[in-house]
């Protein structure tokens, strides 16, 4: 059985999630402690060394983010809380960490603790390490990817990335080191996460990044050459709407 610790300011919330946790998943979590604040989380967590954290965002004297602070080895799994739809969602999301809306439902943390389920606990460490290098970027701007492989978790910089090739349910990702990454996501799913001024859907198989295009021809059909000699076809549905991208660079 998993064991957890819920870490927000507000009462109502807190007390919330714990009766959720309680009254449908009794089976799968003991909750050691409910606590108020990140100070009351730190010691909390160094007493019952729990499995999971369930931690609020927004804290009036330090938000949830300041947590990591205070540790130097993450043996924990991190499921955050919030009301707000704002920018750390998107760096939670690019570390592929879990959140969980409020008002939290059962629905939704039922598909949270199946993912942690099937999850290597050893990638933890790497998706906090993504989450605050994110965290810490411009805004929109998140340097870092962690790529959800069979073995775990990869750390891959963006603009390392060349392109993207749908593999069925996954997806290989080729990076500017001509190595080729197998990820648990099909190719919508990366498209979703990477920005959209810098990679084009070119065809069903294929997203690219633009900044690795080296030439483009319509001669026996629409393909494109990248600097690392690959070709590759432009769907014939796309080519107008690619052209337009390519020429506002």
């Amino acid at each position: 059985m998993k064991t957890c610790i819920i870490i927000d300011d507000e009462k109502n919330a807190r007390e919330a999630l714990a009766k959720i946790i309680e009254r449908y998943f009794s089976n799968k979590i003991k909750i050691q402690q409910l606590t108020d604040s990140v100070k009351e989380g730190v010691f909390a967590i160094n007493k019952h060394r729990p499995d999971i954290i369930f931690l609020d965002i927004e804290m009036p004297e330090e938000n949830g983010f300041k947590l990591f602070d205070y540790f130097d080895i993450y043996d924990f799994e991190v499921i955050f809380t919030t009301a707000y739809k704002q920018y750390a969602i998107d760096a939670i999301k690019f570390a592929a960490l879990d959140y969980l809306l409020k008002p939290i439902n059962y629905i939704d943390l039922r598909d949270v603790l199946i993912r942690l389920e099937k999850k290597r606990r050893s990638s933890n460490a790497d998706q906090i390490e993504a989450f605050l290098s994110n965290l810490n970027s411009d805004p929109g701007n998140f340097p870092k990817l962690a790529l959800p492989t069979l073995d775990g978790y990869q750390l891959e910089k963006i603009n390392n990335i060349v392109y993207c090739q749908a593999e069925e349910t996954y997806c290989k990702i080729f990076t500017n080191r001509n190595e080729a990454i197998l990820v648990a996501r099909t190719l919508k799913n990366i498209e979703e996460l990477l920005p959209e001024e810098l990679f084009f859907r070119i065809h069903k198989s294929y997203l690219v990044n633009m900044n690795y295009i080296k030439s483009y021809s319509k001669t026996d059909g629409y393909k494109i050459i990248l600097e690392n000699g690959i070709e590759l076809d432009v769907a014939t549905r796309r080519n107008e709407e690619f052209l337009k991208a390519l020429t506002k660079r």
